[in-house]
């Protein structure tokens, strides 16, 4: 007999109804620390506050990951840039976040794959001045030199260790002089690749110079103070005298109207 046409085959004992299971969560916006410029760039949900179990309590530590492209205004072109932010505290609704590590698309290293070149990778560890121990993982291609004839450009053993060694001093001298924050800023503005291309011309000249890679080792104890700071918004003018500037130009233009329609 058909499931259809007999009602009793059709319902089964103890079954439940379905229900959404997103009726039981919150919906949280994340915040982006100072180095970039869009402050609220996503949301994310946890499940709401039942018993022990606090919904901010939850969502603490989270990493969420996105491209810099939705970070920055200016950056529309840095999409195969990810960033990756770490939720360290709550307010409100609100997830205040600070940097956790940075990564590349694979389309975009493999973009920089040739063949008669050399690649040579390295990583480098420093340390902030407010306490981070980050390490920077680097990757280097050789290029062609000026009148060149033959085909390949492959680097000897020697220059590539020589190579890796003034990006090693060329990393340690720009990131340990300098905190989180600038240090960040100079990852979106990719600084250290024209600084490592430039130190390594005269070992042998390099196409490119990637920073593939930032993960964060250590940090320091967390203090709500220095977090705030990073969230704090530019200063702007004094309203009164911004007003009185307003008040004036709109006073003679008044004026220069009236006189038109006099004349």
């Amino acid at each position: 007999m058909a499931a259809g046409k007999n009602k009793k085959l059709g319902k089964k004992k103890g079954a439940k109804k379905k229900t959404d299971p997103f009726l039981r969560k919150e919906w949280y916006d994340l915040k982006a620390p100072a180095p970039f410029t869009k402050r609220t760039f996503g949301m994310t949900t946890v499940t709401k506050t039942t018993g022990t179990k606090i919904a901010s309590e939850q969502i603490k530590g989270r990493v969420v990951e996105t491209a810099l492209s939705d970070l920055n205004d200016k950056s529309e072109n840095l999409a195969w840039r990810k960033v990756k932010l770490c939720v360290e505290e709550v307010q409100g609704r609100s997830c205040l976040t600070n940097f956790h590590g940075m990564d590349m698309t694979r389309d975009k290293v493999c973009s920089y794959l040739k063949k008669w070149q050399s690649l040579i990778e390295t990583h480098v560890e420093v340390k902030t001045q407010d306490g981070y121990i980050l390490r920077l993982f680097l990757v280097a291609f050789t290029g062609r030199q000026n009148g060149q004839i033959r085909k390949c450009s492959y680097a000897q053993q020697a220059q590539v260790k020589l190579i890796r060694k003034k990006i090693h001093d060329v990393i340690n001298k720009e990131a340990t002089n300098c905190n989180l924050v600038d240090l960040v800023q100079k990852f979106t503005l990719d600084s250290f690749s024209d600084a490592c291309r430039k130190a390594c011309q005269f070992v042998y000249p390099l196409s490119h110079v990637i920073l593939k890679k930032v993960k964060t080792l250590k940090k320091p104890k967390f203090d709500i103070a220095r977090l705030n700071e990073l969230y704090k918004e530019a200063p702007t003018k004094a309203t009164g005298g911004a007003g009185k500037g307003k008040g004036k130009k709109g006073e003679a233009t008044a004026d220069e109207v009236k006189n038109t329609l006099t004349q």
